[in-house]
């Protein structure tokens, strides 16, 4: 791994982990789903003209058009819909952690239906992983955690880790910035039926929300999804997961930043247990 795939892969992890933090602030003062259809819709529009701007084109192949359609339902319907709605209730950190085992269900899902070998090592990292989140989940069920909230964070990381096996299929072909704009867009159309249906519009304005929700739209809406498509086509889906295990670090450090929230001795001890799963089984499936 060069070291421009290093610097690439430690931007995703903290683009990506702060996303739930400024997901918190949208969702305590905005409908979640109207803002995140919202927030696709721009950061897709500017996907798209930066692409054409590029001389990119949105004829893609037929392997590349079902991925991005996949992924853009998937992750950004599926996966960030549920998440902001359970934000309503659930704190940025354990939102952050449940995302976070993604990895650890990628791993599992490809041992049990695809049959790859995991090695000690990666058995040794799901059966971690699953031990960690049921320290934490302990801790936080005897702390009163809304469960309604935590059921749409796990069926919404179950539509992550679906999204992140089809992704390789969007990486070929080139046209990456397009791609990225067109997912999102795909996403937004899921996101607005629902929205439209389901919410009313009532907003409550503050620069905080308006901060949060412009870089949200940019940074993790739009520059982590790019640079986890080109960390993916310049090393392989394998690898680029690899940074995946400090996911759990960085969502619980940045929302108790941020946002103040805090973590017991439980929870602290849960997240490390995670991060040793999530890197195991990476590190199961290198060459």
């Amino acid at each position: 791994m060069d070291i421009r795939a290093l610097l690439m892969g430690l931007a995703f992890a903290v683009m990506w982990s702060s996303a739930f933090t400024s997901a918190r602030i949208i969702v305590a003062a905005a409908p979640p789903v109207s803002a995140l259809a919202l927030r696709y819709l721009i950061s897709g529009l500017i996907g798209v003209l930066i692409a054409r701007a590029m001389g990119q084109t949105w004829k893609l192949t037929p392997a590349q058009w079902r991925a991005t359609i996949i992924f853009g339902i998937c992750q950004n319907a599926l996966y960030l819909g549920l998440n902001f709605v359970a934000m309503q209730a659930v704190e940025a950190s354990l939102a952050a952690i449940i995302a976070s085992t993604m990895p650890l269900l990628v791993g599992l899902a490809s041992w049990i239906f695809l049959k790859e070998k995991v090695g000690k090592l990666g058995v040794f990292g799901l059966i971690a992983g699953v031990v960690g989140v049921a320290i934490i989940m302990g801790a936080r069920i005897q702390g009163g955690v809304d469960l309604y909230g935590v059921s749409f964070c796990v069926m919404g990381v179950i539509a992550l880790s679906f999204a992140t096996m089809m992704v390789r299929g969007a990486t070929t072909g080139g046209n990456f910035m397009m791609i990225v704009g067109l997912q999102m867009l795909a996403g937004c159309a899921v996101l607005s039926v629902v929205a439209v249906t389901t919410e009313t519009l009532v907003i409550d304005w503050s620069w905080q929300l308006i901060a949060a929700f412009a870089y949200t739209t940019i940074v993790p809406g739009l520059m982590a999804t790019l640079v986890w498509f080109y960390l993916v086509n310049r090393i392989g889906a394998v690898r680029a997961a690899t940074f995946h295990f400090l996911n759990p670090f960085l969502g619980v450090a940045i929302a108790a930043v941020i946002l103040g929230e805090h973590l017991g001795i439980r929870e602290v001890i849960g997240v490390a247990i995670i991060t040793i799963g999530i890197l195991s089984v990476q590190l199961s499936k290198q060459k």
